[in-house]
């Protein structure tokens, strides 16, 4: 069984959902010796000795803002920047599979709502992805558990068409990418787990579609990409990122337009290795992210990157930017940004995933209980410019799902706080 990050009900609902796969194992070695002088169940008494690893050159937060619908809690997955200076944020309100809507909610560039919009009954409905094309915003997902294509209207947010494909029992479109003549789309079909939306044992699809989202054909990429998560263009070639069978293994697919097979690859050590962000600079670099359990003590941060012909270049892990004991800290990572200077932006989230483990450290001050907002900028050569951590003010949790670079040379990144999360940062 691959291992669910997350499970049933929401898709990136941080303490409230454990790790299924290794969890007895690693409890059991948890509780069954001392977890080291750090423990203290009273957060009054800081902990003195963490290490934090955050750099004092690291960017400032400019503003936060947050918006729900109409669900229970609203968790955004995708951020994209928009020609008008303004974002978009995709992702559901309410749980699957029962009361899940697609969300979608745009704000302008200094943080103000321009409009919202919910898309199909409550259910097993998912909110992906999002491009934008000449006229309109582009949402893939699924609707009722089949592959879905939505087309927004960009001024009011209003549902022009909405499109399902069956490809075979539960599936989903996950990204999309513009061709000359319409779209390419890439997730899975057959998901064998309907109340799980990431580790769903799947089989990994490309979808071909013209401009209006109808589907011209489809091919599997099973026997390399059981859950087909990300596609880049670049020239006239495709890159398709995602997860192997049993989620072992980065996997990356270079193809071209009319699907035809150039090159694969994977990456990974001994153990499990998640892949879920992929970007791709103007060389052609390509940049991966994730995160590992392969020769760590729990997840940390795993981030690669590879030349045009799928040659690794360097990779990094790291984890744990508070110091805590890193038996019990997570850290979970959904996106990458490629940065001008050939380096690349990571966005995590970083917390005590089992709730068993609760300190106070004095440095961040900030709980081991508490999610919060892990940013990693490398250089080009894979060292470490800076790392930050960003928190809500309130002690609420806050973990990074998805990041976008804007023109001003900050970013803004999309936080879940059981709400849609828009926190600005400034310049990199």
């Amino acid at each position: 069984m691959i291992p669910n990050t997350h499970l049933a009900n929401s898709r990136y609902t941080y303490k409230n959902h454990k790790y299924i796969f290794f969890l007895s194992v690693l409890l059991i070695s948890c509780s069954s010796s001392d977890p080291d002088d750090n423990t203290n169940n009273d957060t009054d008494n800081p902990v003195s000795n963490c290490n934090p690893k955050i750099s004092t050159n690291s960017p400032s937060s400019n503003w936060f803002v947050s918006f729900n619908g109409s669900g229970e809690e609203s968790h955004g997955h995708f951020i994209l920047s928009c020609s008008d200076g303004g974002y978009l944020q995709i992702g559901e309100t309410g749980f699957i599979p029962n009361t899940a809507k697609i969300l979608a909610v745009k704000i302008s560039a200094d943080g103000n709502l321009l409009w919202q919009t919910e898309i199909g009954q409550k259910g097993h409905n998912l909110g992906n992805a999002a491009l934008e094309t000449d006229q309109n915003y582009i949402i893939v997902g699924s609707v009722n558990e089949d592959a879905a294509f939505i087309i927004l209207d960009k001024n009011s947010g209003a549902i022009i068409e909405s499109k399902s494909i069956n490809h075979g029992g539960s599936d989903a479109y996950e990204a999309i990418a513009q061709t000359p003549t319409g779209f390419i789309a890439v997730g899975y079909n057959n998901a064998e787990d309907r109340g799980n939306t990431f580790f769903t044992e799947g089989q990994g699809l490309i979808a071909f579609l013209d401009a209006n989202g109808t589907l011209i054909n489809s091919q599997s990429i099973n026997n390399f990409m059981a859950h087909a998560y990300r596609i880049k263009a670049y020239n006239s070639e495709y890159i398709i990122s995602g997860l192997t069978e049993g989620a072992e293994d980065y996997a990356l697919i270079n193809i071209n337009g009319d699907g035809t097979l150039n090159w694969h690859a994977k990456y990974g050590g001994t153990s499990s290795d998640h892949n879920f962000g992929m970007d791709i600079d103007a060389s052609g670099s390509i940049f991966l992210t994730g995160h590992t359990l392969s020769n760590t003590e729990n997840w940390d941060t795993y981030t690669m990157k590879i030349d045009t012909n799928g040659t690794l270049i360097w990779e990094s892990k790291q984890g744990n930017p508070r110091g805590f004991d890193p038996r019990y800290i997570h850290d979970e990572t959904w996106d990458i940004k490629a940065t001008k200077d050939g380096g690349c932006i990571i966005v995590a989230g970083s917390g005590d995933e089992y709730e068993s483990y609760d300190v106070y450290c004095s440095q961040t001050e900030s709980s081991s209980n508490q999610w919060l907002v892990y940013l990693i900028k490398y250089n080009e050569s894979g060292q470490i410019e800076w790392q930050q951590i960003y928190q809500s003010k309130d002690g609420n949790d806050w973990a990074g799902e998805a990041i976008t670079l804007n023109a001003d040379g900050g970013a803004l990144v999309a936080v879940d706080n059981g709400n849609f999360g828009f926190l600005k940062i400034n310049s990199l």
